[in-house]
């Protein structure tokens, strides 16, 4: 059983890491969305759905953040109720 703990206590290091680099993303999507959508300064819009594209392409950061929360709370879940 000593690799599988191994293992598995570096996978949940991963996650972490990951975690944390996702979480740092979230002020910079809150950013790009004001940019995007309440000041037209910043950007010259070409088109609405051009624009929507390219904010898209912060927002797909959603998706990973949830699926990794997810995961890490499953692994803290398990871990704590083993013990």
């Amino acid at each position: 059983m000593g690799f599988w703990a191994w293992y598995n206590r570096r996978v949940t290091e991963s996650l972490l890491v990951t975690a944390v680099i996702l979480y740092l993303q979230i002020p910079h999507t809150i950013t790009a969305g004001e940019c995007f959508f309440l000041d037209s300064n910043y950007f010259i819009h070409v088109h609405p759905v051009t624009d929507f594209l390219l904010y898209g392409i912060d927002l797909l950061e959603i998706i990973p953040l949830i699926a990794i929360t997810m995961t890490l709370y499953a692994r803290f879940k398990a871990s704590i109720s083993s013990s």
